[in-house]
């Protein structure tokens, strides 16, 4: 029988197990993908402790994760354009993909070129439509400055390389640690903490367009500090200070389509044009593991499973 993540209530690391379930059968219109890489994300945590509660209701045994990539298994009636064997890349809206074997909607399902790695497709979705549609919804542009926040880590490293694409000057807030890799992607490295604004302004003599804020604790503040107006100030992670302010909190829903925006984040990383880096990567039993990485807040990058 394939295996799953699994979860009877709300609680820490340990209240995640792996069961064996039952095989999924696709529906009309899916897809049974057998995962070979899968993501986790902060959101997940936060909806397994019930800190979503409200936002995200969960019923139990719950599942966990949208972030998935691997090789078609079966398809389901009415699908066109995936068949066996297929290698892709998708997400699920079903909290399912930490799992050996997951249902996925054909929609939401894009091919995996080959020079993606598992674990970079596997990764992606979250990290990647998040990055896409912060990055687009306070539109820099050539000649302008954006400041990214958190910006080594899995959302804040594609936002980072995304908004350089589009010609502006980037400022990258992260610890030292990470200052050579955001140089070697043409981000002004500032290192966070005590006098934070001081350093930005003394790298962006002539004021600051734009800010992504990806980590919360303040960064909201800090734009509204420097300058930037509220219409170009997005923030995914402190949702009191966007309601207080009402700067935005658009993140993957200006993305447009999933699988649209997939598609082309996995052509650019082909074309050895955007990298996602991979912190680490554990095995699907070792799923606690992994979150008692990811909620250190420290890593590069993604942390992934392998079942």
């Amino acid at each position: 029988m394939p295996k799953a993540v699994r979860y009877d209530g709300f609680g820490g690391v340990d209240v995640l197990r792996v069961d064996e379930v039952e095989r999924p059968a696709p529906g009309s219109g899916q897809v049974l993908v057998r995962v070979k890489a899968a993501g986790i994300n902060p959101g997940e945590a936060l909806i397994r402790t019930g800190a979503l509660a409200e936002m995200f209701p969960s019923t139990f045994p719950s599942g966990q994760g949208s972030d998935l990539a691997g090789v078609v298994e079966e398809v389901g009636p009415g699908v066109a354009g995936h068949a066996p064997g297929d290698e892709v890349i998708g997400f699920s809206n079903n909290r399912a993909s930490h799992a050996e074997l997951v249902l996925v909607e054909a929609d939401d399902l894009t091919h995996k070129p080959a020079e993606v790695p598992w674990e970079v497709a596997g990764g992606l979705y979250v990290v990647g439509v998040t990055a896409w549609g912060a990055v687009h919804s306070v539109h820099p542009g050539e000649g302008e400055t954006v400041v990214v926040s958190g910006a080594a880590g899995g959302v804040g490293s594609l936002a980072v390389q995304l908004a350089r694409r589009t010609g502006a000057t980037v400022i990258g807030l992260a610890g030292e640690g990470n200052h050579a890799w955001l140089r070697s992607h043409g981000v002004i490295p500032v290192a966070y903490g005590d006098g934070v604004a001081d350093r930005i302004r003394a790298a962006a003599p002539d004021g600051v367009d734009a800010f992504v804020d990806t980590h919360g604790d303040g960064y909201v503040e800090l734009a509204l500090a420097l300058g930037v107006p509220v219409e170009r100030i997005d923030t995914i992670a402190d949702y009191a200070a966007a309601a207080k302010y009402g700067v935005r909190t658009d993140g993957g829903t200006a993305a447009g389509p999933g699988a649209e925006v997939l598609a082309e984040l996995a052509r650019l990383i082909a074309a050895g044009q955007l990298e996602l880096p991979v912190a680490n990567v554990y095995p699907l039993s070792e799923v606690r593991a992994a979150y008692t990485e990811l909620e250190r807040r420290h890593t590069r990058g993604k942390i992934v499973l392998r079942p």
